[in-house]
C-alpha cells in the first residue's frame, strides 16, 4: 500500500512546491529592490546544523553499540575493533564538522 501511495505523495509535494519557486525569483528581485530581504539564512544555517548534529549523534551512537557489541563477543578482536570503531567515529565527527561549515557559508552569505 506504501509503495502504490508514494509516488502520489511525492508528485503532489513537487506540485505545491514547484509555483512556489516560480514565485521565488520576482520575491528576490524585489529584496534586493529595495535592500532587504528575509533573512532565511540564519533559519536555514540552525536546521542544517541541528540535521547534521542529530543524523551523527545517532551514527556515532549505533557505531560504538555495534563496537561494544563486536567486543564482547570476541575479546580477542577487541584490539582491532577498537582501532576501526575510532577511526569510524572520526570520520563521522568530520561530517558533522563539514556540515557546522555549510553552516556558517549559508550565515554568511
Amino acid at each position: 500500500m506504501i509503495k502504490k501511495l508514494l509516488p502520489a505523495v511525492a508528485v503532489a509535494g513537487l506540485a505545491f512546491l514547484l509555483p512556489n519557486l516560480a514565485f521565488a525569483q520576482e520575491a528576490a528581485e524585489a529584496a534586493k529592490a529595495t535592500g532587504g530581504g528575509a533573512g532565511w539564512g540564519h533559519l536555514s544555517a540552525a536546521l542544517v546544523l541541528a540535521i547534521g548534529a542529530t543524523a551523527g549523534a545517532t551514527a556515532q551512537g549505533r557505531a560504538v553499540v555495534a563496537a561494544c557489541d563486536g567486543m564482547a563477543r570476541n575479546p580477542g578482536a577487541a584490539g582491532q575493533i577498537r582501532g576501526i570503531a575510532f577511526l569510524g567515529l572520526v570520520l563521522i565527527e568530520s561530517l558533522v564538522i563539514y556540515t557546522l561549515v555549510i553552516a556558517f557559508i549559508i550565515n554568511g552569505k
